[in-house]
């Protein structure tokens, strides 16, 4: 049994050889399709409309058709451009976000933001009212910590 099992791996290698596979683009259309499957679940239990399943049903079919059209492409150039264009459109909203994240939870410290040039200032919580130069442009901050 494990020499079939064998032979399908080197046929699925051999199959995929040359071809685009999966990368970060193709992980959140695989997320986008399973969001939208849920959310058409939760809205035709909701509005129980024939155009309201059919629209999902297109957005969830269109999305499938695209991800495996990269997955089996072998374009690889330009599904590697698609891939990078989405990565600097991701990346810095994801940063942004994890950031935020941090300092929401950092309970110790109070983030102030510079006015002129947008730095993020970071002070101990509990001092009081206090004024602030942002090490980045030399710009007063008053604020409360």
């Amino acid at each position: 049994m494990s020499n079939f099992f064998y032979k399908m791996r080197c046929g699925m290698e051999r199959f995929m050889y040359g071809r685009n596979g999966t990368d970060q683009l193709n992980i959140a259309l695989l997320v986008l399709y399973v969001a939208l499957c849920l959310l058409q679940w939760i809205v035709v239990m909701l509005l129980p409309y024939p155009l309201v399943s059919g629209i999902f049903s297109g957005l969830l079919l269109a999305t499938v058709l695209v991800l495996f059209f990269r997955i089996f492409s072998r374009n690889l150039e330009k599904r590697r451009r698609e891939n990078a264009r989405f990565l600097n459109w991701y990346q810095p909203r994801q940063h942004a976000f994890s950031a935020w994240r941090f300092r929401m939870r950092d309970r110790d410290h109070k983030y102030f933001k510079c006015r002129a040039c947008g730095a993020r200032c970071r002070v101990p919580r509990g001092k009081g009212r206090i004024e602030i130069t942002c090490p980045r442009c030399g710009g007063k901050i008053q604020g409360k910590s």
